[in-house]
């Protein structure tokens, strides 16, 4: 069984067993998360599409870490006029298990 959710603006393909990288979430690590926003629903029989959310289904996660993302460095340029700013960015995110997909 797999599903479509929707987390953080973002949408990703799970199953059981599979570990996603999210925008960060405000839970503890090692608390459960569900994910309610199911947008598509998939298994042996079919597949079930929401309008726009599969009703009653549900997908059930393990925070595994928090952490930040790889540094990217910015750098603003103007021509001819000695403007010159660099800065970096590191995003933060959560990695989640996903222990089951309900519906």
């Amino acid at each position: 069984m797999f599903a479509v959710v929707e987390c953080g603006g973002k949408q990703y393909r799970v199953a059981p067993g599979d570990v996603i990288t999210v925008e960060k979430l405000p839970q503890e690590e090692g608390q459960e998360v569900v994910l309610e926003k199911v947008l598509l629903l998939g298994d042996a029989e079919g597949v079930r599409i929401g309008r726009p959310l599969v009703e009653g289904a549900k997908v059930r996660a393990k925070i595994i870490e928090h952490g930040k993302g790889k540094k990217i460095l910015v750098f603003k340029y103007k021509a001819k006029k000695n403007y010159r700013r660099r800065y970096g960015h590191r995003q933060p995110y959560t990695r989640l298990l996903v222990q089951e997909v309900e519906g």
